[in-house]
């Protein structure tokens, strides 16, 4: 798929030169720098140097008084107490997190994490149920209940109070409950929008911590959880985030909990120094797997583990339904590209509906993200559950999809998210009339541009430039993230020395020995490029577009390119 590369700005002269005086460093430190609006000495130490001090005070979110009022009085009456979260990474991790804390000195209280296929997204009736039957009076929902106004207000009436905590887009009407924690409320005024739902967990923990004179250290040992959630959530990872996953990557390198080290392990990460993608790409999957394939509440189980064995036991059976779930979503996703192949009308249209009644509900938000390496357009995969269609949709860069879904909401019975991942419901019946509504809303809001898949590049390099010093002062613009990539980098008219060579099960991989005129090498992988290799086996010149990363492999670590793409150079 051929892909644009779209330089960003480079920033003012002025203001690149005062950044390379005042830090002593080359114009490319200064100028990334500078990109990601940092212009002066002291933000410039508090981007390179993220202190815990500088989190914001919880009490600045709307409704956080009553929220520590309420938990505290639920304590000294003794009424039990129901940890409520979603059942994917974001909403396992706050429920592990809010419930170790409370657990610590106070015994009555329980979690409950509802079933994707009998319950669905959110707060749902069957919890609700079970919180009156079980003679819980407070429930305190974790990464959902924002748009849960009936589920909230059905609670009321049977006499159980409720504490959202959420992070998520509001609808018009919040729920009536005692409380209602999110930053992205219009009257929240809260200094930062964008934490994960277990970020929103972690600031009622550090207000109660606050008013029961609970050292914040004490709270340092859960930031590992908050990293995993911001890594898993694809949340910003700049401002008041960005401390937490600075601080939360530290507490998983040197002490994670007994079932973090567990699945840190078992992944294949626990010999080497943690970072973002590893908890994208090797921890989230697994955390997640459990709530698409059986329970959610197997990887609070894992979360919570107090011991090695216990935590061991758990990440296996986490692991067996992780390998179980890449069988199910592979088959799906070939399904899927099959049907738009066999049918010029979906073929041709600038988004993307699917519906198979028999298709696997946990795993089709990860089926619409694969679909979208291929056909680059937003994309609403459903199937069938409890007599209604249910779907996950994912969207490309620039384009909202949850104002494209509010368009169609007249043919949904519910739908929630935000401007890159929705969930959705709606009658089998308006299946096709929502595919219609749907592409006639994409259609005539989405640029040309945003169905080309784009590479943002920071700045044009020399191989040579990619120093020791370099490096090292790059590695402190971690953790990277939305908001905060890692810098992508252009080199130009390079050559494929004679160690090059396509590598992987069916050589879908290129090994690079990658060489200036000048002499000037170093090695690069360009994965899943080997429609590239005639290019580099004629020996032309050619650009690369890459990010510069650390490979870690038997124990021994080097650097290396990581090529996002690759073309003739001129071209």
């Amino acid at each position: 798929m051929e892909k644009r590369w779209i330089f960003k700005e480079q920033g003012e002269k002025g203001e690149v030169d005062a950044m390379s005086e005042a830090l002593n460093v080359d114009r490319i430190i200064s100028t990334l720098l500078v990109q990601r609006g940092i212009k002066n000495f002291e933000e410039a130490k508090s981007y390179f140097r993220p202190q815990l001090e500088d989190l914001h005070d919880p009490f600045l979110m709307a409704d956080m008084n009553q929220a520590v009022d309420r938990i505290g009085s639920a304590m000294n009456r003794h009424e039990r107490i129901l940890i409520y979260g979603d059942y994917d990474v974001d909403g396992t991790t706050a429920v592990a997190l809010v419930y170790s804390f409370i657990k610590r000195n106070y015994d009555n209280v329980a979690y409950y994490i509802p079933d994707r296929y009998s319950e669905g997204y959110g707060v749902s009736s069957q919890g609700i149920q079970y919180a009156k039957e079980n003679n819980y009076s407070l429930i305190v929902a974790l990464d959902c209940g924002i748009k849960a106004v009936d589920k909230v207000m059905d609670a009321k009436k049977l006499g159980i109070d409720f504490i959202v905590c959420d992070h998520h887009t509001p609808g018009d009407e919040l729920p009536d409950a005692v409380a209602v924690l999110d930053p992205k409320r219009e009257d929240c005024n809260y200094p930062y929008k964008e934490l994960s739902g277990c970020g929103v967990g972690f600031k009622l923990v550090q207000a109660l911590a606050k008013i029961h004179s609970v050292p914040f250290e004490e709270l340092v040992p859960l930031l590992g959880l908050v990293a995993v959630s911001i890594a898993s959530d694809i949340v910003h990872i700049n401002g008041e985030n960005r401390t937490l996953a600075y601080y939360g990557l530290k507490q998983l390198n040197e002490n994670p909990n007994p079932g973090l080290k567990s699945i840190l392990k078992i992944a294949g990460v626990d010999k080497k120094e943690l970072n973002i993608s590893d908890l994208v790409f090797k921890v989230g999957p697994r955390i997640n797997a459990a709530g698409r394939m059986k329970s959610g509440s197997s990887s609070v189980e894992l979360l919570l583990a107090e011991n090695t064995s216990d935590a061991t036991a758990m990440s296996t059976i986490i692991n067996d339904y992780n390998l179980d779930r890449r069988k199910v979503d592979q088959g799906i996703t070939q399904e899927a590209l099959q049907s738009i192949s066999n049918n010029p009308k979906l073929l041709n249209r600038k988004s993307t509906v699917l519906y198979n009644p028999d298709w696997h509900k946990g795993v089709i938000g990860i089926v619409a993200s694969r679909l979208i390496e291929t056909h680059f357009r937003p994309t609403v995969i459903l199937t069938a559950s409890n007599g209604l269609a249910t779907g996950s949709a994912r969207s490309v860069p620039g384009f909202d999809l949850y104002k494209a879904m509010q368009s169609c909401s007249h043919l949904l019975k519910n739908f929630g998210g935000h401007m890159y991942a929705a969930g959705l419901t709606l009658e089998k019946d308006n299946i096709e009339a929502f595919g219609d509504c749907f592409e006639k809303v994409v259609s005539e809001t989405i640029t040309e541009e945003q169905l080309v898949p784009v590479i943002k590049v920071d700045m044009e390099i020399s191989i040579k430039d990619i120093t020791e010093k370099f490096v090292r002062i790059l590695k402190q613009f971690r953790p990277f993230g939305p908001e905060n990539m890692a810098p992508v980098f252009v080199s130009r008219n390079l050559y494929a020395g004679p160690s090059s060579r396509l590598v992987g099960g069916n050589g879908e991989h290129i090994k690079l020995e990658l060489m200036e005129e000048t002499g000037q090498s170093i090695p690069g992988i360009a994965f899943n490029q080997s429609h590239n290799s005639d290019l580099i086996q004629k020996g032309l010149s050619f650009d690369i577009c890459y990010t510069i990363e650390e490979n870690v492999f038997m124990g021994k670590t080097t650097l290396q390119l990581n090529i996002k793409d690759i073309k003739a150079s001129g071209n």
